[in-house]
């Protein structure tokens, strides 16, 4: 089973993303960004397959932070998807992101970036 850490400070939006996630069999751990240290230290005890992480945090910023994320986890291979109300892909994949996703987005998409396709030898 994947694990998926969910970075936002919006609780509505971490339990809607907690439910279809875990509808579609994935291990989920929220995480209220508190600190960067706090996320850090997190990621590293509970090595995740994927983490989403939504750009305009309450205390943090979102950019600033995958590139922290990339710097002190660079041993754990991460498919982060970065999420924002505002056209900020090219900041995001220059910051580290693998994905980014402009809200709203179709639970589908978010599914699809999280679930690559087999590769078929």
């Amino acid at each position: 089973m994947k694990k998926v850490m969910l970075i936002d400070d919006d609780p509505t939006m971490r339990t809607l993303l907690k439910t279809l996630l875990e509808l579609d069999n994935f291990s989920v751990i929220e995480i209220s960004p508190v600190s960067t240290e706090t996320i850090i230290q997190s990621i590293i005890t509970n090595h995740p397959d994927a983490i989403i992480l939504d750009v305009h945090l309450q205390t943090l910023n979102g950019i600033d932070l995958v590139k922290k994320i990339r710097q002190y986890c660079s041993e754990i291979p991460l498919n982060v998807i970065m999420t924002s109300g505002e056209e900020l892909k090219y900041a995001c994949i220059e910051a580290g992101a693998n994905h980014f996703l402009l809200k709203p987005f179709m639970p589908a998409t978010l599914i699809e970036l999280l679930s690559p396709p087999d590769v078929v030898v």
